[in-house]
């Protein structure tokens, strides 16, 4: 597969968009935030389509999923601590590297065998710490050393894990093919340097709900990364997607450029796309949809809301507010 093949006709454009959600300040409207979501019924069935989920997006670190499936199929035993971060966008934190580090040291690898970029961590009081970028603090490090794992596991050369060639990648495209029920119509370089596959979001929603819904006897593995998860929300995305997960009972994690995934725990699931690549609306709108179908408490979710969604104000004070607004 060319992973710098030209871009596929069918990518979202500002056609296949509507409104999803609005900055007020101050009585008025000062932005809009464009976008595309599918909401899924428990049972699969469409419950609602805004803009044209169809499109093919980037799903970007919201594939992370399907990629620690796939090295937990290749025989690698990681503890769920160590399982998440295999599928974590992680903050950097100093326990995040430890965990990191960890799953490298059983695996007699190091920090030098990484080959993801150098990176500052986004976690405050990590970054006041660092004297310079380190490839351990890059939010997918988990993702990476996992990769190296299965590498060791089945005798895979090291240097080469994110070559789209690599055995590992071609055992992850399978695995994506079996999760979203649809042929890969191209293939781009993520911004750790792994491949990542174009989709639909109703591809992607099928894929996430098939993976937070596995039983240990439909899915072992896929049961194995949501048990993990739900025990260590701590790990895998920013605090506010960890809260919304503890309180809510969700499984949740946003993608670079504007993607969500959110499913709830009668299985209910979002996909969404913000076309400028923003991430502020996502759990705005996300959890709004969830409310909507029936599938999560409005209060509850209002209360997470209030807390994790950005302020606006004037002088320190509120001023307006980010909701989810269909125009």
């Amino acid at each position: 597969m060319n992973a710098v093949s030209s871009p596929p006709a069918q990518a979202l454009t500002a056609d296949d968009t509507v409104q999803l959600a609005v900055l007020e300040r101050s009585g008025m409207i000062e932005s809009r935030h464009l976008g595309a979501a599918i909401v899924l019924a428990p049972d699969g069935s469409e419950v609602r389509r805004l803009g044209n989920p169809n499109a093919l997006i980037y799903p970007r670190s919201t594939l992370k999923p399907m990629q620690a499936i796939t090295v937990l199929r290749s025989g690698v035993t990681l503890p769920d601590e160590q399982l998440v971060l295999a599928s974590a966008s992680h903050t950097g934190s100093q326990r995040h590297q430890d965990v990191a580090e960890s799953t490298l040291t059983a695996y007699g690898l190091s920090v030098d065998d990484l080959r993801c970029p150098h990176d500052w961590p986004a976690d405050s009081e990590a970054r006041r710490a660092a004297d310079a970028p380190t490839r351990l603090a890059m939010n997918c490090s988990g993702k990476h050393a996992s990769f190296l794992a299965a590498c060791v596991v089945n005798g895979w050369p090291l240097e080469s894990y994110l070559e789209h060639e690599h055995p590992l990648q071609a055992r992850i495209r399978t695995t994506v093919v079996e999760f979203t029920g649809a042929e890969l119509a191209h293939e781009g370089t993520d911004g750790c340097g792994a491949p990542v596959f174009a989709m639909s979001l109703v591809s992607l929603a099928t894929a996430i709900q098939r993976v937070a819904t596995a039983t240990v006897e439909s899915d072992p593995h896929a049961h194995a990364l949501i048990s993990a998860i739900r025990a260590n929300a701590w790990g895998l995305d920013m605090p506010q997607v960890a809260e919304a997960m503890n309180t809510l009972g969700i499984i949740a994690k946003r993608g670079a450029e504007g993607v969500l995934i959110a499913a709830a725990p009668d299985g209910t699931t979002v996909t969404l796309k913000i076309l400028d690549g923003s991430i502020r609306p996502l759990l705005p709108v996300g959890l709004s949809l969830l409310a909507e179908a029936g599938a999560l408490d409005s209060g509850a979710v209002a209360a997470v809301l209030s807390s994790t969604t950005e302020k606006v104000l004037g002088r320190g004070l509120p001023v307006g507010e980010l909701r989810f607004d269909l125009g």
